[in-house]
């Protein structure tokens, strides 16, 4: 919950601003990397001969704030706006400084109870640990009953429209990941709740499959092990993909049992290797370097066009895009075979 992302909404994309231009390029993205009968795309069935070893992925693994979900407006604001409505006023002065309070007071009960508490405390008690020393940092004086009402009011707004908007090229690529057997989720240094309550409310709920936060799995990220959880959440999802067949030509999301009609169980996936997963997000070291120590692929967004920290990212090796547009382009340039891997048997 850096107060780097906790801003206004942004410029984007002029294609990003309408839902249908968002279709059409993805429609083209489709038709330009359709599937033959044994697995490959047009362009690289016209090169089998060339070449067997091309890389596959089968899972893209998504960083949550500042990659498919932005935060809206400022915390000073809100967190302000909290204190006025509960009776407790401060001089603007104090609210400016919200902000860098904010981000000490996180860093402090971060290192107080790593993970967001993990499983010694609740992540609602973490937050109102963090809540509460901001204000103490400020130099806010409260009553432990105003202490309470105020952290309630900031505690609802994060987990309201209020707070959290989805970028609009979010839900579309994830479509498209799933049309093509593609299993996608979640990697987040972030409590339940986005999992439980934001992203459903968001419209995104429906097109995760695995969700790892580091409160559930007591690591974070750039931690290989919360990589390493990632894998080990997704391969139940690979079995459902497994025998889709990715010339039939509709619009059925592969992942969807409901739509199955086969009643027989799923035969076994391939083992996922790490080389097959690719991790999207928005920090070099977490995302990146955190990814990459794993054995994934990765990229990252600059979403908030940030021109020099995303030049020092490519300087240092990183793919860096706008957006998740250019990701799929990215795919398409590198070749990356994509979805579930075919067997012998199934070619």
């Amino acid at each position: 919950f850096s107060a780097r992302y906790l801003r206004p909404s942004q410029s984007l994309p002029s294609y990003l601003l309408h839902p249908a231009r968002i279709r059409s390029h993805y429609g083209r993205l489709f038709s330009s990397t359709s599937s033959t009968s044994d697995g490959t795309n047009q362009e690289e069935g016209e090169e089998k001969g060339q070449s067997r070893s091309r890389r596959r992925i089968r899972v893209v693994s998504c960083d949550v704030t500042g990659t498919l979900v932005s935060f809206l407006g400022k915390i000073e604001h809100h967190y302000g706006n909290a204190a006025r409505t509960c009776g407790v006023t401060l001089p603007p002065t104090k609210i400016s400084s919200i902000g860098p309070c904010f981000n000490r007071a996180y860093v402090e009960t971060s290192m107080s109870y790593p993970c967001f508490g993990n499983s010694e405390i609740s992540a609602k008690d973490w937050w109102r640990r963090c809540v509460g020393r901001s204000f103490e940092l400020v130099g806010t004086s409260m009553t432990e009953e105003e202490q309470e009402r105020v952290f309630q009011r900031v505690y609802s707004k994060f987990g309201s429209h209020a707070a959290y908007g989805v970028f609009p090229d979010a839900i579309p690529f994830l479509k498209w990941c799933h049309r093509r057997g593609i299993v996608t989720g979640v990697v987040s240094n972030a409590d339940e709740r986005y999992g439980d309550s934001i992203l459903p409310m968001l419209g995104l709920g429906d097109d995760m499959r695995f969700l790892t936060f580091s409160k559930n799995v007591g690591f974070e990220k750039p931690g290989k092990e919360i990589f390493q959880a990632a894998m080990k959440q997704s391969e139940p999802w690979l079995c459902l993909v497994n025998n889709f067949d990715r010339d039939n030509n509709n619009n059925d999301d592969p992942l969807d049992s409901s739509k199955n009609n086969n009643n027989s169980p799923s035969s076994p996936s391939p083992p996922l290797k790490p080389e097959e997963v690719l991790h999207i997000g928005n920090d070099f070291k977490k995302d990146y370097i955190g990814a990459k120590n794993a054995g994934f692929h990765a990229v990252l967004l600059d979403r908030y066009d940030e021109k020099e920290l995303a030049k020092s990212w490519r300087q240092k090796g990183a793919p860096v895009f706008k957006d998740l547009v250019d990701v799929v382009e990215y795919l398409g340039h590198e070749r990356f075979e994509l979805g579930p891997l075919r067997t012998s048997s199934s070619e």
